[in-house]
């Protein structure tokens, strides 16, 4: 969803990684919504950045993508101190109150390169300009962008797993094309098409920040059985960033952990859907340390009481007791109707 007014009276909802403005946040208490706050820690860093600034009297210039989630969430902080641009030619029009008092923030997904070029035309029009000790670029942005810049040079074709809507998966397709290199942004393996690999002999894979690791299994598996492959990794930096789960869910995890809380009790006392229970709980692409690692996966023992007037046929295989993977999805229709998954598993309705 899109909007706030979207979401059905008495349902949970999740605020996206990007953020969102006090005005939003605001609207959810109001309603009374359970909220889950998924914002990344980099945001957060940002956003109060943006505040801290305000509150001392700056003229706060951000560098990034208009209408962009990110954005429209960190403008909210300071809606009347800020100013925003994308490209370093639009410093020369802007016009602040104090030339003399003029801070920078910058979207966290961008480019380091455009982020570098604006950074410094601000400087040059703005001597005294501040901004924060260290750049507020993603780490796992960042990390991808030297990756590319690695690989194009090495690669005849570069095929970049994300979202259409993903800034830092564009920002990928960028910065190979910059390169000279062929390169082109795909949701997954179906998006692939044969006249990109016409005469190319080495073809790079890469991914957007959040883009789950099977998808780019599944890429590297459908390049090979289109012609035999070798599959070389190219590691530029090793990523050991790991940030915990919305304190909502720590807590969620916790009673789970427990055993003492009912099934019926993990998603809050508001309906949730869950899915996958028992050994098929684990998908085959995925260690069980990366499923406990997932914000929406938590462990539970069974109980019949709950699972059976659901789903016969699944309480009939699992032990009272058991141990059991419980997947939190997304909040039910507006009509309560169970979903089927389409795969073979089940969804339902706690």
């Amino acid at each position: 969803m899109d909007e706030l007014d979207e979401v059905p009276d008495n349902a949970t909802v999740i605020f996206s990684a990007h953020g969102i403005s006090p005005a939003v946040r605001d609207e959810g208490q109001r309603r009374g919504l359970r909220v889950i706050d998924a914002t990344c820690p980099l945001v957060t860093k940002v956003h109060l950045e943006a505040i801290r600034y305000a509150r001392e009297g700056y003229s706060i210039i951000l560098v990034g993508h208009a209408d962009h989630d990110e954005v429209v969430g960190t403008m909210g902080e300071a809606p009347d101190r800020m100013f925003l641009i994308a490209h370093p030619e639009e410093v020369e029009r802007l016009r602040v109150p104090d030339p003399t008092k003029v801070a920078y923030l910058t979207q966290t997904t961008l480019s380091v390169d455009d982020t570098r070029d604006c950074i410094e035309a601000l400087r040059a029009r703005f001597p005294k300009i501040v901004g924060p000790a260290k750049d507020d670029i993603c780490y796992a942005t960042q990390n991808r962008q030297a990756a590319v810049k690695t690989v194009a040079a090495a690669v005849d074709v570069l095929l970049v797993i994300g979202a259409a809507n993903s800034s830092n998966a564009n920002r990928l397709v960028e910065v190979s094309k910059g390169l000279g290199t062929p390169s082109y942004l795909i949701n997954d393996k179906h998006d692939i098409r044969t006249e990109w690999l016409d005469g190319a002999s080495r073809v790079g894979v890469t991914a957007g920040a959040s883009t789950p690791e099977f998808l780019v299994s599944e890429v590297v598996e459908a390049l090979g059985r289109r012609q035999s492959v070798a599959v070389q990794e190219v590691h530029v930096v090793e990523e050991d960033v790991r940030f915990g789960l919305p304190r909502e869910l720590e807590d969620v995890a916790k009673a789970a952990a427990s055993g003492d809380v009912p099934a019926r009790a993990l998603a809050g006392g508001a309906p949730g859907r869950f899915a996958g229970v028992g050994p098929t709980a684990l998908p085959d692409t995925r260690s069980a340390e990366e499923v406990s690692a997932m914000a929406w996966t938590i462990r539970a023992k069974f109980s019949r009481g709950v699972f059976e007037p659901l789903e016969p046929a699944v309480a009939d295989r699992v032990s009272e007791g058991e141990e059991v993977l419980i997947t939190i999805a997304t909040p039910p229709s507006a009509t309560g109707d169970p979903l089927r998954d389409t795969a073979g598993g089940w969804k339902d309705l706690l």
